[in-house]
């Protein structure tokens, strides 16, 4: 066994416990030693009991070997807007204090019939709508966001305190996080993944995904969930591979870090024989302020139905953003809400057509490296398009800001190609990560794709 099993990616950690060279229990006290160390000044937790921990990794261990999960005593957190019967779920808000939940998420669920040990809850801002909120840091300099809302979740695997967590995007919830960070992330086909018994914001954006230290994680938990292609994916060499690069629409708001990143993807990928063309989104996509318009009435006239509750019970206790939605101050009508539908789904699949003429897209996961303080968690600018147009991103954490903090790329996929899209970032990433210059937390075993 390893001398510190913390520093292990998932699938390495699997390996171990599959073959019994390592206990969950022994896993998990590494795990907990890290916390330990390090969580006083990252704060990714909003609720973990170490001797709850130690209770289930024990019992994990007796579990006879052909009775053993998948994921068998994996560490996993939770975003703490994920029902869990066994730990508090408080949402982010002070109107949830000590929020006890009945049963598990759907996900949560999932997760733990397979196996896996389910570690805590991390931070979330507020009903994971606010921009601010959770002390968390990012673990490459404390003095910097980790990026939200899935802050907790991005800074857990990003320390090394665990190897996978689930986060949840709306936004830009998963992948501006990963980026900030420097781990992978992925957001998968919208309703892909059940958010059954997850706090909703915008019921037609929120997606459920997870962040890891390789893909080879991404694809435990791919395959934990069941995400299924129509056509079984495929591997395809180097040389046959064709990049849509898109800078979209948002280009203006591009920093250094990430107009560096595109640029550098790009050139290595073509001197890996990989064909890489500079492409538009079609017109109807093109207008920046009729797009975000669009995006805003949706979100927002969602988030209305969905924190009335709140608002009626405890409206003092619910930030001022979540209650200007509630209370409709832009003045959202159904008839915007009807026509943003209808020009979304019209948009969502002239996208998806432009994707299915490439094996990949490759886009920006934020506009530059994580920003200085903790009162700002970044502009989801880059993200919300993808996650309104229901089509499957994973981060790519390869490349190196100004201030020597990592800046991804976004891979995506056409919808529904959850599988094929894993499996070329698997290709693509080994490539970007040998030569991008972000290389993690130098104690890591397995940062790489």
């Amino acid at each position: 066994m390893t001398s510190s099993p913390y520093k292990l990616t998932a699938t390495q950690a699997l390996e171990l416990l599959k073959n019994n060279d390592m206990t969950v229990e022994a896993y998990a006290l590494s795990l907990l030693h890290r916390i330990k160390e390090n969580d006083g000044t990252v704060k990714a937790w909003a609720h973990l009991d170490p001797d709850f921990v130690l209770s289930q990794a024990r019992a994990l261990d007796q579990i006879p070997e052909d009775m053993r999960g998948p994921l068998h005593g994996l560490a996993i957190g939770v975003k703490d807007i994920m029902d869990t019967k066994d730990m508090p779920t408080q949402y982010g808000s002070p109107i949830y204090q000590g929020h006890q939940p009945g049963s598990d998420s759907s996900a949560v669920a999932i997760l733990r019939a397979a196996g896996a040990l389910i570690f805590g809850k991390t931070t979330t801002t507020e009903f994971a709508v606010t921009n601010s909120g959770p002390e968390t840091t990012n673990p490459h300099d404390p003095n910097r966001t980790p990026g939200g809302s899935s802050c907790g979740s991005a800074a857990a695997v990003a320390d090394l305190q665990v190897p996978l967590s689930l986060g949840a995007q709306t936004g830009g919830s998963i992948i501006r996080p990963a980026s900030y960070t420097g781990v992978f992330a992925m957001k998968p086909t919208f309703n892909a993944i059940s958010t059954a018994g997850q706090k909703p914001m915008a019921p037609t954006f929120d997606t459920l995904g997870f962040f890891a230290r390789s893909v080879e994680d991404l694809q435990l938990l791919a395959d934990a969930f069941a995400l299924q292609d129509d056509e079984p994916p495929r591997g395809i060499p180097l040389d046959e591979i064709s990049v849509a690069l898109i800078e979209t629409p948002m280009w203006s708001s591009a920093g250094p870090g990430t107009v560096s990143a595109m640029k550098q993807a790009a050139t290595i990928l073509q001197k890996n024989n990989v064909k890489v063309e500079k492409v538009s989104l079609p017109p109807e996509v093109a207008d920046v302020e009729a797009l975000s318009q669009i995006q805003k009435v949706i979100i927002n006239g969602e988030a209305q139905v969905s924190f009335l509750r709140e608002y009626r019970v405890d409206k003092a206790n619910l930030a001022a953003e979540i209650r200007d939605m509630v209370e409709n101050t832009s003045n959202i009508t159904h008839k915007e809400m009807t026509e943003a539908y209808d020009a979304y789904s019209k948009m969502r699949n002239v996208v998806n057509k432009l994707a299915e003429n490439y094996t990949v897209i490759l886009t920006p996961s934020a506009e530059d490296e994580a920003p200085l303080g903790l009162g700002d968690m970044g502009s989801p600018t880059f993200n919300t398009l993808w996650t309104g147009f229901h089509m499957p991103v994973i981060n790519i954490p390869a490349f190196v800001g100004a201030n020597d903090m990592p800046v991804g790329i976004s891979l995506v996929g056409a919808r529904f190609c959850d599988q094929q899209l894993l499996r070329i970032s698997k290709v693509l990433g080994e490539v970007l990560m040998s030569h991008g210059g972000w290389k993690g937390d130098e104690e890591s075993e397995g940062l790489a794709s």
